[in-house]
């Protein structure tokens, strides 16, 4: 498997945005409009997220996001590998930065929405791979057939 360089980074960078949109084609090709809870690159932008990219040399590998809830809390947003790389650890080198950096700022606890169907169960396998579990609702989310929240402690 490839050594990821991983860094924050600016989610409206072209290569950056063009992931995000497929990631949000993906996410409305899979879910309800009502159950896509993807940021936009324009949103991802914004003081209460860090956007992080993960590289292969020259070329953009996946992305992630960790969202402030509070003083404590975080949420994993806007987690996607690029089609070439994915089963080939870079969203589990993302997955891992995202947890070592709210464990330095002081969470105790992570979050994350994910989907139910066929599609998602990669990622919620990694999730769990990860030490996340299934979780009561948060946020404005609201676990049913086509979502899930998980968290883990830290």
């Amino acid at each position: 498997m490839p050594e990821y360089r991983i860094q924050e980074d600016n989610p409206l960078r072209p290569e950056i945005a063009a992931l995000l949109d497929l990631h949000l084609a993906e996410m409305h090709r899979w879910s309800p409009a009502c159950k896509v809870h993807a940021m936009p690159a324009e949103r991802l932008a914004e003081p209460d997220v860090t956007f992080f990219s993960a590289w292969d040399g020259d070329n953009l590998a996946a992305v992630g996001a960790l969202k402030e809830l509070g003083a404590t809390r975080g949420e994993l947003k806007s987690m996607r590998a690029a089609p070439a790389y994915r089963g080939k650890g870079a969203g589990q080198a993302i997955l891992r930065h995202l947890i070592a950096e709210a464990e330095r700022r002081g969470c105790t606890w992570l979050g994350l929405e994910t989907g139910r169907p066929e599609p998602f169960r990669p990622a919620a396998s990694l999730y769990r791979k990860h030490g996340f579990a299934e979780c009561g609702n948060f946020g404005d989310y609201v676990s049913d057939e086509f979502s899930v929240c998980m968290s883990r402690a830290l």
